[in-house]
């Protein structure tokens, strides 16, 4: 019997799909390695492509830990992922006996939050996410659109009410940001607040404007 009583860092899935906000999603990844993280990452086509397009060849998923460390500094090699193919609806993740805490889909495209919320699990990424409901796990969906139809609506109403939290990809302004990395950075943060995890990507309200 195996004594090694060496502790566990704590996983999480990430999945990455086709909306726009591809920095969102480069700086959650980065802030949950940052912490020590294993992470399993699945990346849908749409999303590959939303990397390139967004932020350039050097982010195409197969060249993500340099483009993290490049930008993000050598603290993201405290964690590590695993990528998994959307596809491949064999994957541990897909499976409620794997020990992930929680899931962020960010960004989700309308497409993924209704695969959500009708329980279609036609690839991993749906797949994942109705584990994590079955599962009574923190599942973080993180929408980007603008306008939303009615549907849309319903379908993070829907998503709500099966145990998920809908975050927006709203930043706010209240902290006096800079730069689009400010930005991503509170976003990241408050990823990270309703994961239960401690951070300090952004300042905490006070009361008054800080400038």
């Amino acid at each position: 019997m195996s004594t090694d009583q060496t502790p566990r860092p704590p996983r999480y899935v990430v999945a990455i799909t086709g909306a726009s906000g591809a920095l969102y999603a480069v700086r959650t990844v980065a802030a949950l390695l940052e912490r020590g993280c294993a992470l399993d990452l699945v990346v849908s086509d749409y999303g590959r492509r939303l990397l390139r397009d967004e932020l350039g060849e050097s982010a195409a998923v197969d060249n993500l830990l340099p483009y993290l460390v490049g930008k993000y500094g050598d603290g993201v090699r405290r964690g590590a992922f695993d990528l998994h193919s959307n596809r491949d609806l064999g994957a541990t993740i897909a499976s409620g006996s794997q020990p992930a805490r929680g899931m962020v889909i960010v960004p989700c495209s309308m497409k993924s939050l209704a695969g959500v919320a009708n329980g279609l699990s036609r690839n991993l990424v749906e797949r994942a996410a109705d584990v994590m409901l079955k599962e009574r796990k923190p599942l973080v969906i993180v929408p980007r659109e603008t306008p939303m139809s009615l549907p849309q609506l319903r379908n993070m109403v829907a998503c709500a009410e099966a145990g998920a939290i809908v975050l927006p990809a709203m930043p706010a302004f209240y902290q006096m940001p800079k730069s689009l990395d400010d930005l991503s950075d509170f976003l990241a943060g408050k990823i990270l607040s309703v994961l239960g995890l401690d951070h300090g990507l952004y300042p905490a309200w006070t009361g008054q404007v800080e400038r």
